[in-house]
This record gives structure tokens, C-alpha cells and sequence, in this order.
């Protein structure tokens, strides 16, 4: 960011360089206030409005550009290059979903909105009509340069981002942060290629990519389809789970705290894994008082992390790294 910042302050045809660095230096402001502010428990819906932020930048960028195309040596009002136009659309259109899912998902995570499933009747075939309805529109746009079309477009991705994530359940959150991740970044790459910034472009793509690879890995950790995390869940995975859970009879074993002491206690190796409920009890810290009375009596203790333990990937890692426990102590599922 210092490298990003401090070479578009030194170029030729950047202006009010003094404006540009005060709203810097407020934004930074507000997140370091926010950092210090936030609980652990809450970082996957920090993250979720941070995407959003992402992604409405994105489509305030491509406004700018459109509305003002000879300052991004684009072409005229009305004449802008095709390969501009394409360019632009694709980061409104990827950068308005963006933000609008990212809000609902914020919501959800916060608790404001119900982390149930909602599904509209006909909800997979909205989706539908929604895309396709965008993608005429595209078409249209780039044989006719239009504020009107451009507007549409993207008041149609804003809704369709809200269409993708409202029927994924809470449960599967953890995938969507990820996707929503990866689909801030092709904005910002998309956006790169508006502004002819090839750092933008570079890591827009990075991000992206390893967003999609992450939210990969997830699925198949969760045993979902990266296809129904994509497309807004086309099949609710709480009705799939529902109905495993009928069919399947286990035994459950109830202990107390003696019991796990006195089975702790008789134990030569350990492995603890850790979920969610570590993070909203903040229990790390006294884990780790666990894991050094363990060790005292000589006993082998590591941490299995699965893929998606607690709400975001790599949450449980924090907070184990945030009690001091050592990395070397710690695995995830190969």
C-alpha cells in the first residue's frame, strides 16, 4: 500500500496531492481506531464490510470513469474504447455484487439478520433472469454509451448480490467470506485494467485467485459444491443436512469436567481441536494454561485446525497465535 500510494502521488498527473493524503490519513485513522476497538469474535463480519468497501469502490471508480473518460485517457464521453467499456462493466458489475453481498453477509455474522436460509419462490430462476438481464444490458451498453444503461446495470448487480448470498445459511458463511474475498479482488483487477494500473491489476488477480483456490479447498472441507456457494446455494445446504441427519442414529457420550480431567490426566498424547465456541468464550488463554499443565506432566499435546474452525479461514490460528501457542504445535487437515 505504502509502494501503491506513494507512486500515484508522485505522478505527473496526479493532482491536490494535499486533499489526497488528508483523506488518507482519515481513513487510516478510522481503522486503526477500529482495530483496536474490535473484538476477536467479531473479525469475520469486519472483514465482510471491509469486502464491501472494496467492492463500492469499484463501482464509484467506474462511474468516474465513465462520467469523465478524457481523465483516464479512455477515450471521449461517448467514445470510449471498447475494450475500456468491457473493462469498466466488468468491475461495476463484479464490484456492485461484491458489496451488496458483502452487507448481507456483514448482517448475518452480526446478527442483525437471521442466519437462517431465505429463499424466495422461483429464487434460482430470479438468479437467472437477474444475470441474464445483466448481460443484455452489457451489450447494449457497449453498442450504446449510456449513463442510463450504465446506471441500470449496476442497480440490477447491487440486487443480485443481495439474490446470491440471502439464501446461504450461517453455517456456510465461512466459504462466502472467502468468495466474496476473491470476487473484491477481479473487481479491483478489472478495475486495474480501467485506470491502465498494472499493480492494481496484479494484485486484484492475486487476490482473486487465491480467494477461488481458498474457497475450494473450504468447500471440499465442508463437503459442499463450490457451485452452490457461488450461484447463491441452489441447493440449501441446511435442507441436504437435515435430511443426513434423519438418517443417521450415533451414540452420544456425556462427561463432565472430572471425567475429561481424569482422561486428560491418564493420557500419553493429546490433540485438541478447536472451534468456534474457544472463539466467543475467549477461552484461548485458558487452553493454553491446559496445554502447560499437560506438558508439565509430560504429556504430548498438538491442535488439529479444520479448514472452516469458527467463521473465517484462519480463525482459530489467531487465536491460538494470540495465546502464545507455538505454530509448530498446530495442523491443519492435509
Amino acid at each position: 500500500m505504502i509502494l501503491a500510494v506513494g507512486s500515484t502521488l508522485m505522478m505527473p498527473t496526479t493532482y491536490h496531492q494535499s486533499l489526497l493524503i488528508g483523506l488518507i490519513v482519515a481513513g487510516g485513522i478510522i481503522g486503526t481506531y477500529i482495530a483496536y476497538k474490535i473484538n476477536m469474535t467479531a473479525i469475520p463480519q469486519l472483514v465482510a464490510a471491509f469486502h464491501s468497501l472494496v467492492g463500492m469502490a469499484a463501482v464509484l471508480v467506474a462511474f468516474c470513469a465513465f462520467l469523465s473518460p478524457t481523465s483516464f485517457h479512455i477515450g471521449d464521453p461517448g467514445a470510449i474504447a471498447k475494450a475500456s467499456l468491457v473493462e469498466m462493466s466488468l468491475g461495476l458489475i463484479i464490484g456492485a455484487i461484491t458489496f451488496s453481498g458483502s452487507v448481507i453477509a456483514f448482517l448475518k455474522l452480526q446478527g442483525i439478520m437471521s442466519g437462517v436460509p431465505i429463499k424466495l419462490m422461483g429464487h434460482n430462476k430470479i438468479n437467472l433472469i437477474a444475470a441474464l438481464v445483466i448481460l443484455i444490458l452489457f451489450v447494449l451498453f457497449l453498442m450504446n454509451q449510456t449513463l442510463t444503461l450504465f446506471s441500470v446495470m449496476a442497480g440490477i448487480a447491487f440486487l443480485l448480490g443481495v439474490l446470491l448470498i440471502i439464501p446461504i445459511g450461517g453455517a456456510d458463511m465461512p466459504v462466502v467470506i472467502s468468495m466474496l474475498n476473491s470476487y473484491s479482488g477481479w473487481a479491483a483487477a478489472g478495475i486495474g485494467f480501467t485506470l491502465s494500473n498494472h499493480l492494481l491489476v496484479i494484485t486484484g488477480a492475486l487476490v482473486g485467485a487465491s480467494g477461488a483456490i481458498l474457497s475450494y479447498i473450504m468447500c471440499v472441507g465442508m463437503n459442499r459444491s463450490i457451485f452452490n456457494v457461488i450461484f447463491g446455494g441452489i441447493q440449501s445446504s441446511g435442507s441436504h443436512s437435515q435430511a443426513n441427519a434423519t438418517n443417521e442414529s450415533r451414540t452420544v457420550r456425556q462427561g463432565n469436567g472430572e471425567d475429561a480431567a481424569f482422561l486428560l490426566n491418564n493420557a500419553k498424547d493429546v490433540i485438541i481441536v478447536p472451534g468456534y465456541g474457544m472463539a466467543v468464550a475467549h477461552a484461548q488463554h485458558a487452553v493454553k494454561e491446559l496445554v502447560d499443565a499437560l506438558e508439565h506432566r509430560n504429556i504430548k499435546v498438538r491442535f488439529a485446525i479444520h479448514p472452516v474452525a469458527g467463521r473465517m479461514p484462519g480463525h482459530m490460528n489467531v487465536l491460538l497465535a494470540e495465546a502464545n501457542i507455538p505454530y509448530d504445535r498446530v495442523f491443519e487437515q492435509s
